[in-house]
């Protein structure tokens, strides 16, 4: 059914048959699918199978009445609009079956055959004020939806962003804790980054973190964690990731940064665009989500102070060559 709902399927449950026929035959005249039941039971049966949007159903009938026939199709389908049809109008009885979840209620015999045109058009307006607001609040888990993407994202390279990073990170080392298992932190700066944006201009310079973070995002794992940390940073969370594992996704992704045809990249030293990694394992470079951090920030400047271009942890590079190279400073 859409917002400019007419008809709807409607079932009249009534032990007498000439009931049934007066009000089938007035809801068919008005554009309605009809149809019938003698009893509550044969009703049940009927909506078990067909999608029906109202009930129209006489409160006395023998075995299960009307008003028990309403509680088990609101436990069943709350959406299933119930009017109750009487001729023993009494507060009680009204009072009872709205309680229970009937829309309305119809007396009978009926004075006017209109006025059950007019209870169905009632219906119909009720059923789409439903679908108007159903869709206003998947309107709006639309809208949070994508604010909370705005929210954990960088809006330059679309990675995830530096407060998000650190909410995860935090997640996942508690995570590694909790079941003894090994997490590792990649840090990757861009070499001379300045120097790029100074002799190609910002928009290459942005246009460079863009593709940085692609190259990045293509070479994680579900699993793993890419985001931009902050100006040409970047850091990749790896859980279920030992240092030696670490360390070679580190160097093929500083190899293959290496050996990329940037545009821009015959303006920079080397005429290459390089980056200068650092890596921290839990729980021997910390255990802690800040003193993985600060390790593996400190590799990554152990890698700028050994001649960039290269990957580092606990005190250890590997050279453009893949070499082991002990390093020339410590980390403070």
């Amino acid at each position: 059914m859409n917002s400019e709902l007419r008809s709807i399927n409607i079932l009249v449950v009534d032990d007498e048959a000439s009931i049934r026929d007066i009000v089938s035959q007035v809801l068919e005249d008005d554009g309605h699918k009809l149809m019938s039941a003698a009893s509550a039971e044969a009703g049940i049966r009927i909506l078990e199978k067909a999608p029906i949007h109202l009930v129209i159903t006489d409160i006395r009938m023998d075995g299960m009445d009307g008003i028990e026939l309403l509680e088990k199709i609101k436990a069943a389908n709350p959406e299933i609009e119930v009017v109750i049809m009487t001729s023993h109008a009494s507060l009680e009885t009204s009072v009872k079956s709205l309680r229970a979840g009937a829309f309305d209620y119809l007396m009978k015999p009926f004075d006017d055959l209109d006025s059950i045109s007019t209870m169905v058009n009632r219906v119909i307006e009720k059923i789409q004020q439903g679908q108007q607001s159903q869709k206003m609040v998947e309107s709006l888990k639309d809208e949070n939806k994508e604010l909370n993407h705005l929210a954990q994202r960088d809006g330059l390279t679309q990675l995830y962003n530096h407060r998000y990073f650190k909410e995860r990170f935090a997640e996942e080392v508690s995570r590694a804790n909790r079941y003894n298992r090994e997490l590792s932190l990649i840090f990757l700066d861009v070499d001379y980054f300045k120097i790029f944006n100074d002799r190609n201009g910002h928009p290459m310079g942005d246009a460079l973190l863009k593709q940085l973070a692609s190259m990045l995002q293509l070479r994680a794992r579900k699993i793993d964690i890419v985001a931009r940390y902050g100006g040409e940073e970047f850091v990749i969370v790896l859980p279920e990731t030992d240092k030696k594992g670490a360390l070679s996704l580190a160097n093929s992704i500083r190899k293959q940064i290496a050996e990329h045809p940037f545009k821009g990249r015959e303006n920079q030293p080397g005429n290459i665009v390089s980056v200068s990694i650092g890596i921290a394992t839990y729980p021997n470079d910390g255990m802690s989500a800040e003193a993985l951090i600060k390790h593996s920030d400190d590799a990554l400047y152990l890698a700028k102070r050994n001649g960039r271009n290269r990957v580092c942890s606990m005190g250890v590079c590997l050279t453009n060559e893949d070499k082991p190279l002990p390093s020339k400073m410590t980390t403070q």
